[in-house]
């Protein structure tokens, strides 16, 4: 039976509630997507390391983070499926073990070719747990409480980046390079074994056996079925944009810092840390202001976005316009707190709108399109221009992306409410 926005009952739609398992489900997918992302960084603070030794151009080096994002999208589809229809936490231990060992075969490469072609291993273990961690994370808390839960568990995000960063730098200084990535594989898994072991919900089929997702046929078929939801594709539309920012100036930061003379060679990455370590606070923030906001506005999951994103692209210009200058840091500090505030709201807006059955599968559709429009090429873009006129001037192109992403929420939150009165209420039950 599908129930008004309005007449949803609090904590429908859980099996976990709020106590210990859902907690213990949150503290171990934080880490996971907390080493997700240090072995996908790692190699940013390191380029100038790679190209010295390789002799690689910067659209080459660009490459290194787009093929792992690429491979993402490519097997986004078939995990998802796997995930919706098999178990989501035996998907996710199965995927942090692939790409914790292709993150400890990059240690052992000897030229550019295999350094890329492990980094799409690492891409290819990595195309599952968004959508598996964040249907397990929308189960295990209520509704009232999803933005919340998500906004903790994508604050993991920044921290892995700013240590992946500070890692990368500091052990390519002083042991080599290639030693960072074998340093950063191990604890990924241990936690591939941890996430075998955790609580999980009945596989749900989505309205009928009919409509499950059983193949590429089905995914494509329900992926323009959602698609009919226009404030669902315009989410997907704005998280790409965000995300080919931050993507971008992810992968780009340490070397702009030190070719720009803010920081010394193998320093950028320490230099870039605090920048991501003001983003953990900002992607809970979010998920805390959003819900407040949300019990008097239901599509401020979706306007409160569209403000931030748009605030954070304004202040990232500015710093941007003052290279190599010391009020630059804390203008980019100033970024880093804006910079994730849209991750929590909107990640929330990608599992409010579909049926339980479908959450692994609308985020895995909310990383394809993010990837595809987004972060695959941004930061091969800002190499090739890098390659052209200098990586401070490529740099100004970035904060363009964000002011899109505003525009892209801003228009979804005028169809939330009418795409949320279609989605169908069930309980969930404990596997």
């Amino acid at each position: 039976m599908k129930q008004s926005p309005a007449a949803a009952i609090p904590g429908a739609g859980t099996y976990a509630g709020t106590g210990m398992r859902s907690h213990a489900i949150l503290i171990v997918l934080f880490l996971i997507y907390m080493s997700d992302y240090i072995d996908r960084y790692v190699v940013a603070s390191m380029i100038d390391y790679i190209k010295r030794d390789w002799h690689i151009t910067d659209a080459q080096a660009g490459t290194l983070m787009s093929v792992v994002l690429l491979f993402i999208t490519v097997f986004t589809v078939p995990a998802s499926i796997l995930i919706d229809r098999w178990s989501r936490r035996k998907m996710v231990s199965v995927m942090v073990f692939l790409w914790s060992l292709a993150t400890l075969a990059c240690a052992f490469t000897k030229n550019y070719t295999q350094l890329l072609v492990a980094r799409a291993f690492i891409g290819i273990g990595e195309s599952g747990y968004a959508p598996g961690g964040a249907a397990m994370l929308s189960a295990a808390y209520p509704e009232d409480k999803r933005a919340k839960a998500l906004g903790m568990w994508n604050a993991s995000i920044p921290l892995g980046v700013g240590v992946g960063l500070f890692a990368g730098g500091q052990i390519a200084k002083h042991w080599g390079w290639q030693n960072a990535f074998g340093l950063v594989a191990f604890p990924g898994m241990l936690l591939a074994l941890a996430a075998w072991f955790l609580p999980d919900y009945k596989t749900v089929r989505a309205e009928s056996s009919e409509e499950g997702v059983k193949d590429l046929r089905g995914f494509v078929a329900k992926a323009l079925q959602l698609c009919r939801r226009p404030s669902l594709v315009l989410t997907y539309l704005g998280f790409a944009m965000n995300v080919a920012v931050t993507t971008a100036l992810m992968t780009w930061l340490p070397s702009y810092f030190e070719r720009t003379g803010l920081a010394k060679p193998g320093e950028g990455g320490t230099y870039t840390m605090p920048i991501f370590a003001l983003v953990f606070v900002g992607a809970p923030l979010g998920g805390f202001l959003s819900d407040a906001w949300r019990r008097r506005k239901p599509e401020a999951r979706m306007i409160f976005p569209a403000l931030t994103s748009l605030a954070a692209a304004a202040v990232l210009l500015v710093a941007l316009l003052n290279p190599g200058k010391g009020a630059q840091l804390y203008i980019m500090i100033g970024y880093g707190t804006l910079a994730t505030l849209f991750i929590a709201p909107a990640a929330s807006v990608t599992q409010d709108l579909v049926h339980p059955g479908l959450r692994a599968f609308s985020y895995a559709l909310c990383v394809i399109v993010q990837h595809m429009c987004g972060d695959i090429w941004s930061p091969w873009l800002v190499g090739a221009i890098s390659d052209r006129i200098g990586l401070s001037k490529a740099m100004l192109i970035v904060p363009a992306f964000g002011m899109m992403a505003a525009v892209f929420f801003y228009m979804g939150s005028k169809f939330y409410n009418q795409d949320l009165a279609l989605v169908e209420r069930v309980e969930l039950e404990a596997e």
